[in-house]
């Protein structure tokens, strides 16, 4: 070793020795202070207790107050292992003598659990458990276990974050220096925002510490940074997607005035049940001519008039951006991107549940009256012929054997038959029915055989008792059904927060099936403010071709359109029809005392498609024949129904708009199963879809649905019977990636086996995906939003601003949902639409602007 390495080596000995001793005797000087100054604690507290003979601990704080170190302003002081550091800084003057000698507060507690205090006793700070808050309501306990890290009493300023916005509540100390929960005016009885409905009622006081007045809620948001620039593959794709976004915009119909803007509704109150709702009204008949023209049907002011009043995009232009969607959904790059965002996404989700699920669980009990059972929800997918459950319908085919047996029911071979022939000609009596054979339920033959799951509308596996029991036009005029949906009816309404949306078939056999529907539900008295109605087309032509009922698929869009725009430029052209379409719905105001919305809302709100949709299919080309020059055998291709639909949907949508009349969404089946163009179709053109299964397998169109917010009404218990097992639904994922998803039961009869179907689906799947009562809760409020009940309905369902984005359109007293829950979710969609559109995103107002254009710039 050289001379210079020797030196550099002594050097560094020399140092470390100089520092070593010099930190042992700082470490000795330390350490006999701290003894000394316990020492002292110790002999103050001897003589304090001879002297006084074990005095009240608030009289030795008085005695004995808190010893400063020399020289030094603050120091570091830590109640307990398990809190965080907190710095405090003392000072002088009576008011630093006070809050030393006063609880301490720590504010970082989640809203609604009582705040932990530590209280000094001589001058050790000795920490108290923070207790549930009926044990802090009814009495104090002992002390908390933890004595560790024991520091003197100096003043000690909360350093958390007052993250929760909560106000500090007045806290007082018993005789033993326990904290003890006291009756204050911050602690006031909770009331519902309807006002106090049986005057002022002392509440227990642990009701008042769970129930205070509604605070401001926060919550541990996530970001992460810094946000990384898009190379610029990624700013191609992003690009792409604004494409496709923006093409959905120009197809589905968008109201001129949102129903919110029509109609203001101040303190919405309980509808009043309308004594005669179906009362016909003569309207004048207006000047409009509408004709079919290659399969749309096209509007015109007058008969002379050469000029389309409500244009709507062509096939050729569809089935061009189609394939468009199509093309981009395949790319791989694409998939790629969109399968991180979902991910991304759904973590995100997982984090928020981590840190915020105890926020959001107080903010739910701090709720009055509001619960799961008690919160609307809506069964936004449930077909009419199976929305009774097999014992039911078992029960009500006893009763009508047992009083009507008389009854001349069927028309078969020639014959008319009574209810007790029929039963007869198949050798069954009343004794012998039970729900086995009754044979109705769904098992594991009808496991990808749609065929074998339609049979299962056949009671007893026959075709007339179906005619008999679950048909409108039969020959006793569907008087049958009629009860049994009335007694459907009444258990709703006795439910009170549950609702549906019934599927009834028009078949577009004939151009009367509308009035004898309508006449069916007139005559019936088929009347509830729980229930709306869909009308579903099956997607049969093939089959009626067959038969000869048609001879080209344009009969089919006629028999099913022209009588709707005939009853709109006529109503007294079809009256019954112009009173489904449109029936009154009154609203009384509490705080008016007066009618506050008399206006008409219709009660058939959405039209649907349905059939099997996992047959194979021919994918359409960009020139597709027009509909009557498809006179072939096959059925046409889900997208080229989707199209008509839509397209002569849009057009009378606009032409009832334009006369004050409701409107009227497509709501189609899609995405249960077979190819992933019927996801892309409805992408274009639908409101909302039911099932949307398949979105599993693409994560492209997966992420443009969660980006327009597009609703699926999901039904796990049904796909679970039919194409899909219950645990590898997609449903509890799309729901942690924030898609807009509402459960919904499908049929009632083949699945379900109790009086309340829907609340079994929400059972089931709270039980198997663990879902939290919030988020039912959300569930429960997407099902109300994505329904057609009317703005007032809805107003007083979930709130007056419910179709505001985020915390704003919230009213927890109503859905039970927390803001923290709504803003996280609304918050997690902007960035994601910032990113998309390259932080140049105009946002929607309000949720349904979301899908019509107009936008509103906000920034994130």
């Amino acid at each position: 070793m050289d001379a210079y390495s020797l030196h550099l080596a002594m050097a560094a000995l020399v140092g470390a020795s100089l520092v070593a001793v010099s930190a042992y005797y700082m470490h000795r000087k330390t350490l006999n202070q701290l003894l000394e100054f316990a020492k002292s604690i110790e002999r103050d507290r001897d003589d304090g207790t001879a002297a006084d003979g074990g005095d009240d601990a608030d009289e030795q704080l008085k005695m004995y107050p808190s010893r400063r170190r020399k020289g030094r302003e603050g120091h570091y002081r830590r109640g307990s292992s398990s809190l965080p550091d907190v710095m405090a800084f003392s000072g002088g003057g009576g008011l630093m003598e006070e809050r030393r000698n006063g609880p301490v507060h720590v504010d970082a507690i989640p809203t609604g659990l009582p705040r932990l205090h530590t209280l000094p006793e001589g001058h050790l700070l000795r920490p108290t458990s923070p207790r549930s808050p009926v044990v802090s309501a009814f009495g104090s306990v002992e002390g908390s276990d933890d004595e560790d890290n024991m520091t003197d009493g100096a003043n000690l300023e909360p350093a958390y974050l007052h993250s929760n916005g909560n106000a500090n509540v007045p806290n007082h100390i018993n005789a033993n220096g326990e904290s003890m929960a006291l009756a204050t005016p911050s602690m006031i009885r909770s009331h519902s925002v309807s006002g106090d409905l049986h005057g002022v009622q002392p509440d227990p006081v642990a009701a008042d510490i769970l129930r205070k007045e509604p605070e401001q809620e926060s919550f541990v948001r996530l970001r992460i940074s810094p946000t990384e620039i898009p190379s610029p593959d990624e700013v191609e794709v992003y690009r792409t997607l604004q494409v496709c976004l923006e093409m959905r915009k120009t197809y589905v119909f968008k109201e001129a005035v949102a129903p919110w803007e029509k109609e203001i509704i101040s303190n919405p109150s309980t509808p009043k049940r309308i004594l005669n709702p179906f009362d016909h009204t003569p309207e004048a008949k207006s000047e409009h001519y509408f004709q079919m023209e290659d399969g749309v049907v096209q509007v015109y002011s007058n008969k002379d008039s050469k000029e389309k009043l409500f244009p709507v995009a062509d096939a050729t232009t569809f089935f061009t951006d189609l394939h468009h969607i199509l093309k981009v959904i395949a790319a791989g790059n694409i998939r790629t991107l969109c399968h991180h965002r979902l991910v991304l996404l759904e973590q995100k989700f997982n984090l928020h549940l981590m840190l915020n699920a105890d926020r959001e669980f107080l903010a739910q009990k701090s709720a009055p009256h509001r619960d799961f059972y008690n919160v609307r929800k809506v069964d936004t997918h449930v077909h009419h012929s199976a929305c009774m459950n097999q014992k039911h319908l078992l029960r009500f085919i006893k009763s009508k054997l047992r009083k009507e047996p008389d009854e001349v029911v069927i028309f078969r071979d020639g014959t008319y038959l009574t209810l007790k022939e029929v039963f007869e000609s198949l050798d069954l009596t009343g004794y012998d029915l039970n729900v086995d054979l009754l044979d109705v339920h769904a098992d594991k033959s009808t496991f990808h055989r749609f065929d074998k799951f339609n049979l299962k509308y056949n009671p007893c596996g026959q075709s007339r008792l179906r005619e008999i029991f679950l048909k409108q036009d039969n020959l006793i005029q569907g008087r049958f059904l009629g009860e049994l949906t009335k007694q459907v009816f009444s258990d709703l309404e006795t439910s009170k927060y549950q609702m549906a949306e019934y599927r009834i078939s028009i078949y577009g056999r004939k151009m009367s099936e509308w009035d004898q529907l309508a006449s069916w539900i007139v005559n019936n008295d088929l009347y509830s403010e729980n229930v709306v109605w869909l009308v579903q087309l099956p997607r049969l032509y093939n089959i009626y071709k067959d038969m000869g009922i048609v001879t080209s698929f344009q009969n089919i869009l006629d028999n099913i359109f022209l009588p709707l725009f005939e009853v709109t430029v006529d109503p007294d052209s079809h009256p019954q029809l112009h009173v489904i379409l449109k029936q009154a719905e009154a609203v009384l105001s509490k705080s008016l005392g007066q009618i506050a919305s008399d206006k008409k809302s219709g009660k058939v709100v959405g039209l649907d498609l349905v059939d099997d949709e996992s047959k194979p299919e021919r994918r359409p080309t960009k020139h597709m024949p027009t509909p009557a020059q498809w006179t072939n055998i096959f059925n046409p291709a889900f997208s080229y129904y989707a199209y008509y639909c839509y397209a002569n949907l849009y057009t009378l949508n606009k032409l009832r708009e334009s006369k004050g009349m409701s409107t009227i969404k497509f709501r189609p089946h899609s995405g249960e199963a077979g190819d992933i163009d019927h996801l892309a179709a409805t992408f274009l053109t639908a409101h909302n879809i039911a099932h949307g299964i398949n979105l599993r397998k693409s994560p492209v169109l997966q992420y443009l649905y969660y980006l327009a917010q597009i609703g699926l009404a999901m039904s796990p218990l049904s796909n679970n019977s039919l194409f899909l097992d219950y645990h590898r639904n997609p449903f509890p994922m799309f729901f942690l990636r924030g898609l807009n998803v509402s459960l919904s039961t499908d049929d009632p009869l083949q699945i379900h086996l109790t009086k309340e179907p829907l609340v079994e689906e929400y059972s089931i799947a709270a039980s198997v995906w663990k879902l939290s009562s919030c988020d039912l809760c959300e569930i429960a409020r997407n099902s109300v939003y994505q329904s057609g009940f009317s703005h007032a309905l809805k107003s007083h369902w979930i709130g007056k601003e419910y179709f505001e984005r985020g915390p704003d359109g919230n009213d927890i007293h109503k859905t039970n949902v927390p803001h923290i829950r709504l803003e996280f979710r609304d918050m997690i969609w902007r960035e994601e639409m910032h990113q998309v559109y390259l932080g140049k995103a105009n946002f929607p107002k309000n949720l349904q602007l979301m899908s019509k254009g107009t936008t509103y710039s906000r920034n994130l």
